[in-house]
């Protein structure tokens, strides 16, 4: 994204994308002893993960309580299919795919319930550049919230963790012709928001002169 404004959402809560240790001999070993049935070998995986996800999930949903149970639900399930994973070393990607499986089911259960996003909160009066920039993000937030899961993580995967295609689709379990295309798609509705947006007049006092 070459418009800054386009990465505000995917970046701006939980900083820096945590460390990854992915595909070592250390984490090898734990995921085979965790296929055997070693409660502490998948302790110290899921110990190691869990920050990593919880960032990933966060940006996904928009919630902090949404991705904290995401992530439980990813890892419950880790547990409970590890043993079917072929390659130890593709243990990371794979854990993150059964999170951006589970941030899929959550969404799924949550459009029962209406979405409201909260208002920013704002302390003192703000120069018109200022509500400009809230004005966009508030436009991108709905934007990003209104793509599916799958074209959410594409976004995040990419522009937030830094992953090129390969990775990402290694990840997701998609070839990266797929990615390039949920990029594209994604890219270009966050683009099409911000255009909505600086067409919407703002309202300031000296809107009424």
């Amino acid at each position: 994204m070459k418009d800054p404004r386009l990465a505000v959402v995917l970046v701006c809560e939980c900083g820096k994308w945590p460390y990854r240790n992915e595909g070592s001999a250390v984490t090898s070993e734990l995921v085979q002893r965790a296929q055997r049935g070693d409660h502490e070998a998948f302790d110290a995986l899921a110990t190691a993960a869990y920050h990593r996800l919880y960032a990933m999930a966060r940006r996904i949903l928009r919630d902090g309580y949404a991705a904290e149970d995401a992530v439980q639900d990813a890892l419950v399930r880790a547990w409970r299919d590890v043993k079917g994973l072929r390659d130890p070393k593709a243990f990371d990607a794979w854990l993150h795919r059964l999170l951006v499986n589970a941030c899929h089911d959550h969404v799924r259960r949550s459009r029962r319930r209406p979405f409201e996003l909260p208002e920013l909160p704002i302390e003192r009066e703000e120069p018109r550049d200022d509500l400009a920039q809230l004005a966009d993000r508030d436009e991108l937030e709905r934007a990003f919230l209104e793509l599916s899961v799958e074209h959410r993580a594409v976004l995040v995967l990419t522009h937030y963790v830094g992953l090129p295609a390969p990775d990402v689709g290694r990840i997701l379990g998609i070839p990266p012709g797929t990615v390039a295309s949920r990029l594209h798609y994604g890219t270009r509705a966050m683009r099409a928001a911000l255009g909505r947006g600086s067409a919407m007049p703002l309202t300031t006092a000296e809107s009424g002169r």
